[in-house]
């Protein structure tokens, strides 16, 4: 957990598992990156939701004074650019977390784990 900020209230503390669940959120809202799987956004969900928490992390972060590094890794669709998809990740990823806790993020390193390829049953689905 972090302090920052330090006044005559209190102490402000952010912990790592809630700028994990943001950096997760921030790299979903970039089209061609697909839900993480086994991530902590879908623990978040599945908590909501009242089911067992999934164990694993596919983003890491690491707290350091008032500066965060940030690992996750990412399935991306079948077709995209990945290194352009990755860079708008990383840009999301990065001001989202800033503007949301007030921490400088120093590093957020991508690895792009699987690729999701389209089945024709799936495309079907979404046509209907």
């Amino acid at each position: 957990m972090e302090n920052l900020n330090d006044n005559n209230v209190g102490v402000v503390k952010i912990s790592d598992e809630v700028v994990s669940v943001i950096a997760g959120i921030a790299a979903e809202e970039i089209d061609g990156v697909l839900e993480f799987q086994h991530g902590v956004t879908s623990n978040i969900s599945q908590m909501l939701k009242g089911k067992k928490k999934v164990s694993g992390k596919a983003v890491k972060v690491v707290l350091e004074d008032d500066r965060a590094k940030i690992e996750m890794a990412v399935t991306v669709k079948y077709g995209v650019k990945i290194l352009d998809v990755i860079g708008q990740v990383q840009e999301n990823v990065k001001r989202t977390v800033e503007a949301m806790t007030g921490l400088e993020v120093s590093t957020v390193d991508v690895y792009v784990q699987n690729i999701y390829v389209e089945k024709e049953h799936d495309k079907e689905v979404k046509e209907k």
